[in-house]
């Protein structure tokens, strides 16, 4: 086995901005510039431990709590060790958890270094949980689960995380059809949103479809709470039998299982064709011509604007400042509780019902 390459601190304090950003943790150095989009308090708070030593900062929960997920995501990122004996021999820098530098005279004794806790190593994972092998299909291993909805809820709200995408079924077709790049939301959704609004134009004044459109994307911030809260997350109602565990599985909770997973973010369109059939129907029935054409058009459009929001959310670094507190909200319901933060575009249905973290 080769040796792991060394790195002197003045070698990582070079790598402290967002094109190239370094870490020390427990001697071992680490590249994180790919994780400062996925961070759930923002690229801002990872850039300012850019280059230092961040041993004594990450497991300080006053600051922000990690979970054992982001330890997990740490080892991928591994690149080399610190030079220990250039280390002894210098005057270094860490950070404490107040923010102040310490500087270590070489005659003081050096932490010791533990392993971090492993990536999912996916026979390692297997062997030790016994719930999915993410070297293999999984849809079929769902199909021919023998799991107990308690060690299924547990396993299933576990972040595992892959460097690409897990294998859904053997057969590259059905494999194909699981798979949603985000740009295929805006081609499919957007015309449809917009032939619904000129529809609605032919039949109503051109104000009115435009006032019935914007109805529709408020109307979907709700329907977008609802169907998270209790289509997606029937944990608790979850019938006790293998074949639930696989709805489950499929409708949402991939999702909790490989949150990072960039192919599965956008809701492939198979499965929104299904959920939005019967919601374009209620809508014709409980509108009129033309008011339900306008409404329908901005629920579609809203629809389109979430599922582009959630994959931004997941990966990609936001502009707005906003965008960058959801992404900390939805992450948050990711990596410390899924039965709380189900607002994936405004936290206004948290905050009505009451289902937000309590930090917030």
């Amino acid at each position: 086995m080769a040796s792991p390459k060394l790195f002197t601190a003045s070698e990582v304090a070079a790598h402290d901005s967002s094109k190239t950003a370094w870490v020390i943790y427990k001697n071992k150095v680490y590249d994180i510039t790919t994780f400062l989009d996925s961070h759930p308090g923002g690229d801002e708070i990872v850039l300012e431990y850019a280059g230092k030593d961040i041993t004594k900062i990450l497991p300080d929960i006053d600051l922000h709590e990690h979970s054992e997920s982001a330890y997990d995501m740490l080892e991928d990122m591994c690149i080399g060790q610190l030079d220990v004996e250039e280390q002894q021999n210098a005057k270094i820098v860490t950070l404490t958890p107040n923010g102040l530098k310490k500087r270590k005279e070489p005659t003081e004794k050096l932490e010791e270094e533990t392993d971090l806790i492993s990536n999912t190593d996916t026979k390692k994972d297997f062997q030790n949980q016994q719930f999915l092998d993410l070297g293999r299909p999984l849809v079929s291993q769902m199909w021919n689960n023998n799991f107990t909805k308690e060690f299924y809820l547990k396993q299933v709200h576990t972040p595992r995380h892959l460097p690409q995408p897990a294998i859904f079924f053997s057969n590259p077709l059905l494999e194909l059809l699981t798979r949603t790049p985000w740009y295929v939301i805006p081609i499919i959704w957007f015309p449809i949103s917009m032939y619904f609004l000129t529809s609605a134009t032919a039949i109503v004044s051109t104000q009115w479809s435009l006032l019935c459109f914007v109805s529709g994307i408020l109307l979907w911030t709700g329907l977008e709470y609802a169907i998270h809260r209790f289509l997606f997350h029937f944990d608790d109602s979850l019938p006790d039998h293998p074949k639930a565990f696989l709805i489950h599985f499929l409708l949402h909770g991939v999702h909790h299982y490989l949150p990072m997973d960039g192919l599965r973010l956008v809701m492939p369109p198979v499965l929104s064709f299904t959920l939005a059939t019967p919601l374009v129907h209620l809508g014709y029935l409980l509108f009129n011509s033309g008011t339900a054409e306008g409404v329908i058009g901005g629920t579609l459009f809203g629809y389109m604007c979430y599922d582009l929001i959630h994959y931004n959310l997941h990966h990609a670094r936001p502009l707005l400042d906003y965008l960058r507190q959801m992404k900390t909200y939805h992450l948050d319901h990711h990596y410390k509780d899924y039965e709380e933060n189900f607002g994936i575009t405004t936290m206004i249905w948290d905050t009505v019902f009451h289902t937000m973290l309590k930090a917030y």
